[in-house]
């Protein structure tokens, strides 16, 4: 289902939030690294998991039962590797986490905690106000 306009343009004005709040930040999450992370994971569990397959069929062909358990096991192994590569990570924007040498709310016991989207709502609401 594709995002209303409105959608979009939130989304734009919440990524501009980002890179202005914490450019190095924002710039990392767009790194290729993790892209090569997860096709190098996907090709080791397709591999793994056609090891796994060689082991069913040579068990069938000496018909020895553990080596056809193995086999199984190895297969499932590599299809859980397989679909973890697919599965997107989650990436947690921890507010306190760009300022350095800062451990959470034992610094600062009375200042209010807002998150970053609290602060485009924020920024949002007011500009609806303005119109």
């Amino acid at each position: 289902m594709p995002l209303s306009e409105h959608e979009q343009r939130l989304l734009e004005q919440m990524e501009r939030a980002l890179y202005a709040e914490d450019p190095k930040f924002a710039t990392s999450l767009r790194s290729a690294s993790i892209a090569r992370a997860s096709r190098g994971k996907a090709v080791l569990g397709v591999l793994v998991t056609f090891g796994g397959i060689g082991l069913l069929v040579t068990a069938m062909a000496l018909q020895v039962t553990a080596v056809g358990i193995v086999g199984f096991a190895v297969m499932l192994m590599g299809a859980v590797l397989v679909y973890s590569a697919f599965k997107t990570p989650v990436v947690v924007i921890d507010p306190d986490a760009g300022n350095a040498g800062n451990t959470g709310s034992a610094t600062k016991p009375n200042a209010p905690k807002t998150s970053f989207m609290d602060r485009v709502e924020d920024r949002w609401r007011k500009r609806q106000g303005d119109e």
